[in-house]
């Protein structure tokens, strides 16, 4: 058998082991029939054949009673009427006399003639009745005599056996004479009884079968019953987990189930009291940091304006700033520029949230893109790149903007120098990632030569305002960049990943799709909703190195 042909056999193989094992343990409908059917199989099996037996024994003890009390009547009228040695033509005579009783059994008399040659008498039915046709246990029983005491009374006795000669059942039975005579062997057909028997065990087995129907018809009915309450509770509980909160069941009846319906609908009613208080307090936390970030743009326009009046005096030599004062200018202008930057961001996280920020594609090359970050920002002394021109990408050059710049920002902050940028393509999506499947991925890998991320720190790295260290809650970063970064990946459809180099430092790992323009069909409107237009520097800094506002 071919490897493809083995393939084939084991996926049919594991499909039929899945259909079965569905069968098997997920119906409950189908468990509550199989189990309802064995049981009722066990009883109608069990009471069918208790009856059987209590039938077939009273059938048979009342015929072979009838039977053996008629023999021995005829043994003690007809047999004992004749002499002590009679001839074979008186044992015929007597023989067929016998045979001719009610009970019309077939006999076979036995006895010695006045000559003292053993003679036999049959009234010849049934083939021809003789001595071989009866079993030697029986006719040693009959022959032996028994010792006469207080409670045997009698030398000889009835005894009689059931035999089966091809299907047919029989009764055998022998006895002799007290005081001398001849020995009686009858042999009676019981057939009509076993057709009675037989005709007894196909009633009980129709009856077991329609037994068994009737309890998997109650099981059918019942499982209805019982299980459609069930069945509409998880159908609802699955409408629940998708966000229709305002589910709710019909509630009828006092059982227990109608008081695990209640119990659904005040949950379900308790979660969606609680889930539109959290939306609602999340929505005006939204409002109040957008409203914020609006406000305060307008007092740092003036206050940026001015800062810049105040860098440029500091640059000029022989400018009128004290020397005393200097280091507070430099600091307000530093502060400044971190609070514009600081209330761009939380602008931008505000859109993320919201859903309002939409891509603006274009055909980009991606180690054109990377080298215009890296010279945007003076980082060409401190970054290695290792991208071939030629890998192009359909993607938001902005938003890869700004990840590039949180990413190698972030690396020259926190890791070691050199930084090394490095861009390889994946013929397909890698990461699992929404949107990587189909026309491939770029993989960008921006690595540091650090100490690396600690490994409870891994984690973290792109939650807001997460720092590593408490000792410098005052840091340039905000906390924001990476969270950002992370933001604009997804939004591409794309992933990014932290991790430590077996050889040291950290690698952050951003892979995007080739193509986005499946993503952008699903978002038509490319216009903010709130009516805030993005900012064209995004969410970290300018052109002075001051980029990266992750903090690993």
């Amino acid at each position: 058998m071919t490897q493809e042909h083995q393939g084939e056999s084991r996926g049919w193989s594991a499909a039929r082991k899945g259909v079965w094992s569905r069968l098997r343990f997920t119906s409950l409908r189908l468990r509550l029939v199989v189990v309802f059917g064995l049981v009722a199989l066990t009883a109608a099996v069990s009471a069918s054949g208790i009856a059987y037996w209590l039938n077939r024994e009273a059938v048979l003890t009342r015929a072979q009673d009838a039977v053996l009390r008629g023999f021995e009547q005829e043994m003690q009228n007809r047999a004992g009427a004749l002499p002590e040695h009679p001839t074979q033509d008186e044992l015929q005579h007597t023989a067929g006399q016998m045979a001719n009783s009610s009970q019309r059994f077939t006999v076979l008399l036995v006895a010695e003639n006045p000559e003292g040659r053993t003679v036999y008498g049959s009234s010849g039915g049934l083939n021809g009745f003789s001595l071989r046709d009866v079993p030697a246990s029986l006719r040693e029983a009959v022959t032996e005599r028994q010792k006469i005491t207080s409670n045997n009374k009698y030398a000889y006795h009835l005894y009689w056996q059931r035999i089966v000669d091809g299907d047919t059942p029989y009764l055998v039975a022998g006895t002799r004479l007290i005081g001398g005579g001849p020995t009686g062997y009858m042999l009676k057909s019981l057939e009509p009884e076993a057709k009675d028997l037989n005709s007894l065990a196909w009633s009980l087995g129709i009856a077991t079968g329609l037994a068994l129907i009737g309890s998997a018809l109650l099981a059918q009915a019942l499982a209805t019953t019982v299980l459609k309450p069930v069945q509409r509770l998880g159908t609802a509980a699955r409408r629940l987990g998708e966000g229709k909160l305002d589910t709710r069941l019909r509630v009828s009846g006092t059982d227990e189930l109608a008081d695990l319906s209640r119990t659904f609908n005040r949950a379900a009613e308790a979660l969606e009291k609680r889930v539109a208080d959290m939306a609602a307090r999340d929505e005006a936390s939204r409002r109040f940091v957008a409203d914020m970030s609006h406000e305060l743009r307008t007092p740092l326009t003036a206050i940026t304006a001015v800062t810049e009046v105040l860098e440029e005096e500091l640059e000029f030599e022989g400018g009128g700033i004290d020397p005393m004062i200097e280091p507070a200018v430099r600091l307000v202008v530093s502060e400044t520029r971190r609070l514009n930057d600081l209330v761009e961001n939380l602008m931008e996280v505000t859109r993320f949230d919201a859903g309002t920020a939409r891509l603006v594609l274009d055909d980009v090359d991606v180690a054109d893109q990377i080298t215009a970050c890296i010279d945007a920002r003076a980082w060409l002394d401190a970054v290695e790149l290792d991208a071939e021109r030629g890998i192009h990408a359909r993607i938001d050059p902005r938003r890869l903007d700004v990840i590039l710049a949180n990413l190698i920002g972030n690396a020259l902050k926190h890791g070691g120098s050199p930084v090394r940028v490095s861009v390889r393509e994946c013929p397909r999506g890698v990461g699992g990632a929404e949107g990587t499947e189909g026309p491939g991925a770029v993989v960008i890998e921006v690595r540091d030569h650090g100490p690396g991320i600690p490994e409870d720190v891994l984690p973290h790295v792109f939650d807001r305002f997460y720092k590593a260290s408490a000792s410098r809650p005052r840091s340039e970063g905000s906390g924001l960049g990476l969270s950002i970064a992370l933001e604009n990946a997804h939004i591409h459809g794309g992933e990014i990943t932290a991790a430590n180099s077996p050889d040291g430092g950290a690698v952050f790992t951003l892979r995007l799709p080739r193509d986005v323009s499946a993503l952008t069909e699903r978002d038509a409107e490319a216009e903010d909703t709130r009516g805030d237009g993005e900012s064209p520097s995004g969410g970290t800094g300018g052109t002075r190195g001051e980029g990266a506002e992750g903090d690993a």
